[in-house]
């Protein structure tokens, strides 16, 4: 599962991160045809309309349970996939194994494209507020029809800081500590929270049964690289007083999304809120039109901050493996 003896050396190992996240960059996202994230949403689609019920149920434990094995079961399918991936991808020469793989798990990892249609939010509000609101619904799921120009800013602020762990930090992380198939197996966690992880109606199915695995499942996976995302963001703010960071991270219902949410809010000195929900740092000033692309740079300088913690921890697991088998 994780190369040591017979793969690539590991100071060319610790090189994929970096070399996927340039690709990232250059390239962006492949087509959805070749995209295996797409591939996990579409087998998700496909056994979420078989799970859900069309309407309220109290109490079904049993769905909840099958849906917990289809889960279990989809999940394992990813990781024996991405093992196998791997396995081959390293038996060939060093630097030709280093680049496949890098290209494999380049499609894991999404900043390109999140930094890109968030900013595309701030052009847009910058033609009219319908325009801005159409293009923020392609980042969240709340209803966006009654959003003030200031709360659309504010949500893709959010989105931006929630989605940077979810789609750099935690991939990253996983592979770090498992390789190829933990990034997967995180990917398709997260994309099964995205899908089924509400508590209650969406898109004509009643998830608070059929989804409740999926959603404590993506808490536990993300809970460690959310912190992260928070710390390397207090980091590259140069400071932030921990003890509010976590008093503001508190104030979410989900029990990570808040971490990088409120070290945003912190570091740009500006209130983000969900109506009705909560509000972070409500003493901030609100967000203004330069503060996205300030969210953007930060969100960049966190992501080159994960790339030496990365190799940081990929050096621990492989010392760990030496160790191991010494």
């Amino acid at each position: 599962m994780y190369p040591v003896l017979g793969g690539p050396a590991a100071a060319v190992w610790i090189s994929v991160p970096l070399l996927a996240l340039a690709v990232d960059w250059w390239l962006g996202e492949p087509r959805a045809a070749w995209h295996p994230v797409v591939w996990m949403g579409r087998a998700l689609q496909w056994w979420g309309d078989r799970l859900a019920p069309s309407v309220p149920v109290a109490h079904d434990f049993k769905l909840f349970w099958r849906s917990s094995r289809i889960w279990c079961a989809l999940a394992a399918i990813v990781f024996i996939v991405a093992m196998v991936a791997q396995n081959l991808v390293l038996a060939l020469p060093t630097f030709l194994a280093v680049a496949l793989l890098a290209l494999l798990l380049k499609p894991l990892l999404a900043w390109r494209m999140l930094r890109d249609e968030v900013l595309a939010v701030e052009v847009a509000l910058g033609q009219s507020l319908p325009a801005g609101r159409a293009q923020l619904a392609r980042l969240v799921s709340r209803d966006v029809s009654v959003l003030t120009a200031v709360q659309v800013r504010e949500s893709a602020i959010e989105s931006l800081a929630e989605n940077l762990n979810d789609s750099v930090v935690a991939p990253l992380f996983w592979f770090a500590l498992l390789g190829l198939p933990g990034a997967a197996l995180y990917r398709f966690a997260n994309t099964a929270d995205a899908m089924w992880g509400y508590p209650g109606m969406r898109g004509g199915r009643y998830w608070q049964w059929a989804g409740k695995w999926a959603a404590r499942a993506d808490d536990v996976l993300s809970w460690v690289p959310a912190r992260i995302t928070a710390l390397l963001m207090v980091v590259v703010a140069k400071g932030l007083p921990f003890s509010t960071l976590a008093r503001q991270a508190r104030k979410t219902p989900s029990p990570n999304s808040g971490w990088p949410m409120a070290a945003m809010a912190l570091a740009l000195n500006v209130r983000l809120a969900k109506p009705g929900v909560y509000t972070l740092h409500s003493k901030g000033r609100r967000a203004g039109p330069l503060d996205t692309r300030r969210a953007a740079h930060l969100g960049t300088q966190v992501v080159l901050a994960m790339v030496p913690l990365v190799a940081a921890l990929q050096l621990l697991v492989l010392g760990a493996f030496v160790w191991a088998r010494a």
